[in-house]
């Protein structure tokens, strides 16, 4: 397979710069594989599942990990911009960085907030760069101490579709995070989960639906381009996932009972295909993963998903070709494209709900 294959044309108009008022007033494209589309909204998910199925939500929490400051070498500084990626240990991240050609080991950094007024600050030093251009800092501080520097300094890290049109505010803490996040550690939003509210919530345990939740960190490298045309050659950047052994235990019995696991993003579906076994049996799981998936791939335990619109050419988009097919995919993407449905972070939702289903 090329990347090419998993190109399509979106018109800028389409983009989301912020998201749907209230939450759940997003809309909804319901793609089933034997029956078609349907054009709903979020708030209507309640019923769209039944009594017995399983929501599994990503509870990972975003952190500032955008942060601005100034490599110093003698009398010479130079403007650059880090975007965290992975945490290594108490004191130390890899990170994105830019300019970071130049970036050698022993270059000092000195991060500080932008907010006028604000006069926090955080110190780190290079100490690694790899191939692929990722950079180790050493923070100056460690563990809790970090934290709260780097929530001080740092700046939400919207995406760069966002980012390059406007500028993070004070909305945007609310709105990129969803409102049961509780593990810090994700330097980009679990998406799908955005447009969810309290209120929908408790409608869909009303419905009988039990909700389950896992954790994935999401790192900076979703949003980066596929480099390669072939697309068996991309390389996943790794991220760190928790499956705990009671929700694995608790899911397998909503299987057994012949309830249905619908995953919440993209996030928590590659996460419980990387705890499965081949028969679909969940194991706990505290790993990093780089699970790749794209057409072909057989999906072990999950039955349905719910995601945002993505990129062209994006592993996202891969993934959700294979989940329901390519054809339907595209298909389903022409018809939201034509229909004005908002794409990416902030962007409207889709219930993609398998065949076998």
């Amino acid at each position: 397979m090329l990347v090419s294959d998993f190109d399509f044309d979106l018109p800028e108009s389409c983009i989301a710069l912020r998201p749907a008022v209230p939450r759940e007033s997003a809309r909804l494209l319901v793609v089933r594989p034997q029956s078609g589309l349907e054009d709903l909204t979020v708030g209507d998910l309640p019923g769209l599942l039944q009594p017995g199925d399983a929501l599994v939500f990503n509870d990972t929490r975003v952190i500032p990990a955008r942060l601005f400051g100034v490599r110093r070498r003698g009398d010479l500084e130079v403007a650059v911009e880090a975007i965290l990626h992975h945490r290594r240990g108490p004191a130390s991240w890899t990170s994105f960085m830019r300019p970071g050609k130049r970036m050698k080991p022993g270059d000092r950094i000195f991060f500080s907030s932008r907010q006028a007024g604000q006069a926090d600050s955080v110190e780190a030093e290079v100490v690694a760069k790899d191939e692929g251009g990722e950079i180790t800092l050493a923070f100056d501080l460690s563990g809790v101490a970090l934290d709260l520097a780097v929530a001080a300094v740092g700046e939400m890290p919207l995406p760069p579709y966002i980012a390059a049109k406007r500028p993070e505010d004070a909305q945007d803490r609310l709105d990129y995070q969803t409102v049961y996040a509780r593990e810090d550690g994700s330097v980009a939003a679990p998406t799908a989960g955005l447009h969810f509210t309290q209120g929908l919530l408790e409608a869909i345990a009303t419905r009988g639906v039990s909700r389950h939740f896992v954790t994935l960190h999401v790192g900076a490298g979703t949003f980066l381009p596929v480099k390669t045309e072939v697309v068996a050659e991309h390389r996943m950047h790794a991220e760190y996932g928790e499956v705990s052994p009671e929700t694995a235990d608790a899911l397998n019995r909503v299987r057994t009972s012949g309830g249905r696991i619908i995953c919440v993003g993209t996030t928590s579906l590659r996460l419980l295909e990387s705890a499965a076994d081949d028969q679909g049996n969940l194991r706990a799981f505290a790993d990093d993963t780089a699970i790749f998936i794209t057409p072909g791939y057989r999906f072990r335990a999950v039955d349905g998903l719910m995601t945002n619109f993505h990129l062209p050419r994006s592993t996202l988009f891969m993934l959700v070709s294979a989940f329901t097919g390519q054809d339907v995919m595209r298909a389903a993407y022409d018809h939201a494209i034509a229909t004005g449905y908002r794409f990416y972070s902030y962007g409207d939702s889709s219930l993609l709900l398998r065949a076998t289903v």
